[in-house]
């Protein structure tokens, strides 16, 4: 049996200093260059997919153990992405959000994640949560110190369930993720979407991200579409 097209897509944006180093130009270029990907993909699949809800994974709670002068150029281009996005008067049909945990960044990087995440406005063709100072553990241990909080005071009285964790998580709007893409020849998740992934498919390929296109999304959404997805059923 195969299925339609999947309404939920994570993106695991590997390969960039990979890029960079193959070209002969410092990892923050491979940066820029991703960022860039990212931006032609988005307006890609708004585009030419039926694809709801792409979740990308741009900045993990263990990039921080990076270079100083990596995390500080990522910081920057982060910075600049989001003036780009505020300025923007042209945006396409796409609601943007932010996930992961906002309290490490600066008052003015908070301010500006609400500002374009406010521009882009709701009830569009196609969502885009991009994580940043994300991680997949702390995202289901926010949930559940959220619910031990509410089970303390008294304001959560019933049997804890499932929905109740994802209620709880960054996105709850978001549908579970149907398929999981990552480039670059790793296979892994990397603590990205751990609860939300717990069926999702997976499709690896060596491409580093900086050259993924919309070419590439297409070959990946099309062998899912030829997956058989049972949910543990037979």
């Amino acid at each position: 049996m195969t299925t339609g097209c999947p309404a939920h897509v994570g993106v695991i944006m590997d390969g960039n200093g990979r890029w960079a180093e193959k070209h002969g130009l410092p990892r923050s270029a491979g940066h820029k260059k991703g960022a860039e990907a990212m931006e032609a993909l988005i307006k890609y699949a708004e585009k030419n997919t039926d694809i709801k809800y792409l979740t990308f994974y741009a900045f993990s709670t263990e990039n921080w153990s990076r270079p100083k002068d990596e995390v500080k150029s990522l910081m920057s281009l982060f910075d600049t992405y989001l003036d780009r996005l505020i300025a923007d008067k042209d945006r396409h049909d796409t609601a943007l959000r932010f996930i992961g945990d906002r309290s490490v960044f600066s008052e003015t990087i908070r301010d500006k994640m609400s500002r374009a995440e406010r521009k882009s406005g709701d009830d569009k063709k196609l969502t885009v949560f991009i994580a940043v100072n994300y991680g997949g553990r702390n995202e289901i241990a926010a949930a559940a110190k959220s619910l031990a909080a509410d089970v303390k005071s008294g304001k959560k009285t019933d049997e804890i369930t499932e929905k109740d964790i994802s209620d709880r998580l960054y996105a709850p709007e978001a549908p579970d993720a149907d398929l999981i893409i990552r480039p670059s020849g790793e296979k892994r998740l990397s603590n990205f979407l751990l609860w939300q992934s717990a069926y999702a498919e997976f499709w690896f390929d060596d491409v580093l991200w900086p050259d993924f296109k919309g070419s590439d999304l297409i070959r990946a959404v099309e062998e899912y579409k030829n997956r058989s997805r049972r949910f543990g059923g037979i």
